[in-house]
């Protein structure tokens, strides 16, 4: 791939042994995750070989701590037989694209559908995707993604014997990308003209969900307990959202009991639907695995940095610079240098650290591979420093950026400890498929921040535009005061996150 520098040679070499892994590990790992749930004798032959990373992700990230409950792992099972039969081309997928076409309900179909439609950069559509699932399966609707050529050959299909993509005959597949917040079949639009409520009889077949970052209060309405009855009745929901809304479905009264079956541990959802949603296509595990075994798979220790800078007249590159290195080495994730001897060739018996850095930029990388090149470390261990790639603007809709985006996110995920940048998706997605806490960069505003960095207190990802409306008592409201589990970000004060009540 172009530009992906994925045959880069290393800068400095990292000698350790290989890690081994054993047999009883990979059980162990396979048994408490969520990378496939449904049993062999219910796949189609080669399933199991088509993709790849379902089998051997277990092999490079840490064995996690977190089991799915029971329910969950029921809950799913129910859902992949619900998509296997209402899926695209399937009887009951056609008999609801006739509803769609006539505009007439037919209430004997089980089949209801969320189409998700791209919005903003990966790591955002993976949060967004996420989120437009737990929702199908809150209500027990099928999920169909609307894949354009930006995101092609990402992901291997998470559901055996059908698919999530859209066919590209459907009714609006020509414009579906187009919809916006003022199309006339938007529902926050229909309640605004007071067209549709509670109340209503006559249905139409299809609404239109504005659920992004600059939606309205009659958008924000779709998290009100009172909107889901008349949303329930309508066969197709056409979702566009570019954040992590799920957060608020723990706010919907008639959602939480079967919320708590699902996710007793709060602070792991995304981990488990991230995982179990979002397996990287055989193209994309053969280059994380070809990056991973030529850089980092030696090390006895890995430590990734993500590194987002929105605004480089606000967060100067010294600033970010130093931040880092202070951040890093005061909690002992990386070792001081030096500077007073000069370097020395590296024992045997010395410890080994692989730095992973993913920005967009390559000066971050440069300093710190040349400062542990040029000094030894004050602990005597050696460390190497790598960068895939070096790409200086962000670019979400074409197609090999968003494949080496899914790469890095996923090298990233191998981390034993991982730094992240404040109010960043793509660190998010890392953290999350990682089950890891990360050390969060503060935003740097003109000024330092005090501290400069801080754990994260839950992996879990935050939602950055939530609803700021009680809608019982009709009046603005904080939403993080009003369950223990839903509470501000550690990152951004205004979003909200899952965190475990304790």
């Amino acid at each position: 791939m172009r530009g992906n520098r994925f045959g880069m040679k290393p800068f400095s070499k990292v000698g350790a042994g290989l890690i081994a892994f054993s047999v009883v590990a990979v059980f162990i790992y396979q048994d408490t995750t969520l990378n496939s749930i449904t049993p062999k004798s219910n796949r189609i032959g080669s399933e199991e070989e088509s993709c790849i990373s379902k089998n051997q992700s277990a092999l490079y990230r840490k064995s996690t701590p977190h089991k799915p409950s029971s329910y969950l792992i029921s809950k799913l099972q129910s859902y992949e037989e619900l998509h296997k039969r209402c899926g695209p081309h399937s009887e009951s997928y056609k008999k609801s694209i006739q509803q769609l076409v006539s505009g007439e309900i037919d209430y004997s179909t089980d089949c209801n559908y969320v189409v998700w439609v791209a919005f903003c950069g990966l790591g955002n559509r993976i949060l967004s995707i996420t989120s437009a699932f737990l929702y199908a399966l809150l209500t027990n609707r099928v999920l169909l993604i609307n894949q354009e050529h930006d995101m092609a050959g990402l992901f291997c299909e998470p559901f055996p014997d059908t698919s999530w993509i859209l066919p590209e005959d459907f009714l609006f597949k020509s414009e579906i990308s187009s919809f916006e917040q003022n199309y006339n079949h938007s529902y926050g639009n229909l309640l605004k003209s007071n067209i549709i409520n509670a109340s209503t009889e006559l249905l139409p077949s299809y609404l239109f969900l504005y659920l992004s970052h600059d939606y309205d209060h009659h958008d924000k309405l779709f998290f009100c307990d009172q909107e889901q009855a008349p949303l329930s009745k309508i066969p197709w929901l056409i979702m566009k959202s570019n954040v992590y809304f799920l957060p608020s479905l723990f706010l919907i009264p008639s959602f939480e009991q079967e919320l708590n079956k699902l996710f007793p541990d709060k602070e792991t959802v995304f981990h488990h639907l991230g995982r179990y949603l979002f397996q990287p296509s055989n193209q994309v595990w053969r280059l994380i695995i070809k990056y991973y075994q030529d850089y980092l798979a030696k090390a006895e220790r890995r430590i990734g940095i993500q590194i987002r800078v929105f605004d480089v007249e606000t967060s100067p590159f010294e600033y970010v610079l130093d931040q880092i290195l202070a951040c890093t080495q005061k909690e002992k994730l990386l070792p001081e240098v030096d500077t007073e001897k000069p370097i020395v060739a590296p024992s045997k018996s010395q410890t080994n650290q692989a730095v992973l850095i993913t920005s967009l930029f390559p000066g971050y990388f440069e300093k710190l591979k040349n400062m542990y090149e040029e000094h030894p470390t004050k602990t005597g261990e050696v460390v190497a420093v790598y960068q895939p790639s070096q790409e200086e603007e962000q670019q979400s809709y074409n197609n090999s950026h968003n494949i080496q985006a899914w790469v890095e996110m996923n090298l990233l995920s191998f981390s034993d400890e991982l730094v992240t940048s404040a109010w960043s998706t793509f660190g998010y997605v890392a953290q999350g498929l990682g089950g890891v806490r990360p050390w969060i960069l503060y935003k740097i505003n003109q000024t330092k921040p005090d501290p400069l960095c801080g754990r994260g207190m839950s992996m879990e990802p935050c939602f950055h535009a939530p609803p700021v409306y009680d809608c019982k008592a009709k009046t603005t409201v904080d939403t993080a005061t009003l369950v223990p589990h839903v509470r501000h970000c550690e990152d951004i004060r205004w979003g909200i996150k899952l965190f475990n009540s304790s």
